[in-house]
């Protein structure tokens, strides 16, 4: 089983293919398994590397509070690519992963060639209710479980629509929410979301990035459709693709679609030239 020892903990991650490398970086209610459709498609052209977070077997799950942290889950971004002698790799995250690119490419841009920002953001808007709402999350985790985390997410309204228009393809989803470990999930929660920055917190670090960014948004994910879009209002090459019918899981609930314009936008990064960005 492949694991790097990184910052004290060991993270499990998958390699496949050959190229220029891309990482992949999840949500909070799934794991690296998620990427599945996207390693499939990228990994015929590019290097992709696919890891899980600490908290979220089979990469360790500390058991201090204190071994979790916004810039703790940067920093164990930046060993794994330490660990893997990769030098500048394309990003792409998806909700806390999106956040997650977007807060490395901050602190460590000579390290990315590109970003994929897909449905980052929540906590940004409406912000007292959705801390309020974020630690009775947690608290239900604590109580139930697994459960507690299946019951928060199902019905959320960003939610909802990948239930309804791909059945099979929710029940996979709500059964991954079941395979991961409650204590590492409660603690992600409590240690890096709630204290984490809000996107418009981040403006002037944005605005530095001189990375081509492509932005990704459901347009039934409201919680991400205002930083998505301060985002591409912000970054200087960054450009903006609203997915329709389509709520917060959207590399799971449109594959095709988002591997058709993930891969148009990192063919155009490669060939030196998106929008107004040249190599």
């Amino acid at each position: 089983m492949p694991l790097e020892h990184v910052n004290g903990a060991n993270l499990y991650f998958e390699s496949t293919g050959e190229g220029v490398p891309v990482v992949l970086c999840h949500e909070f209610a799934g794991d690296m398994r998620a990427w599945e459709p996207q390693v499939r498609y990228l990994a015929r052209r590019y290097r992709v590397i696919a890891f899980n977070y600490r908290g979220y077997p089979p990469s360790d799950v500390p058991d201090d509070p204190g071994a979790y942290s916004p810039d703790g889950l940067v920093a164990d971004l930046l060993g794994l690519l330490d660990g893997l002698g990769l030098d500048r790799v394309h990003l792409a995250g998806l909700a806390t992963g999106g956040n997650l690119v977007l807060n490395f490419a901050i602190a460590h841009p000579a390290r990315v060639r590109s970003l994929v920002v897909a449905g980052a953001g929540a906590g940004t808007v409406d912000r007292s209710a959705w801390l309020e709402a974020a630690g009775r999350f947690a608290d239900d985790i604590a109580r139930d479980g697994s459960e507690g985390i299946v019951a928060n997410v199902a019905d959320a309204p960003q939610r909802v629509i990948f239930r309804t228009k791909d059945p099979r393809g929710w029940q996979e989803f709500v059964d991954g929410m079941r395979r991961l470990s409650p204590a590492g999930a409660e603690h992600v929660m409590r240690e890096v979301l709630i204290p984490r920055a809000p996107v418009f917190a981040l403006a002037e670090g944005i605005r530095r990035l001189a990375m081509p960014i492509l932005v990704m948004c459901g347009d039934r994910d409201g919680p991400a459709s205002e930083p998505s879009r301060f985002i591409r209002d912000t970054a200087p090459h960054a450009g903006l693709a609203v997915v329709p019918m389509c709520g917060h899981t959207l590399n799971s609930e449109e594959p095709d679609l988002f591997n058709r314009i993930a891969g148009s936008f990192l063919a155009a990064v490669d060939a030196g030239r998106w929008g107004t960005w040249r190599a």
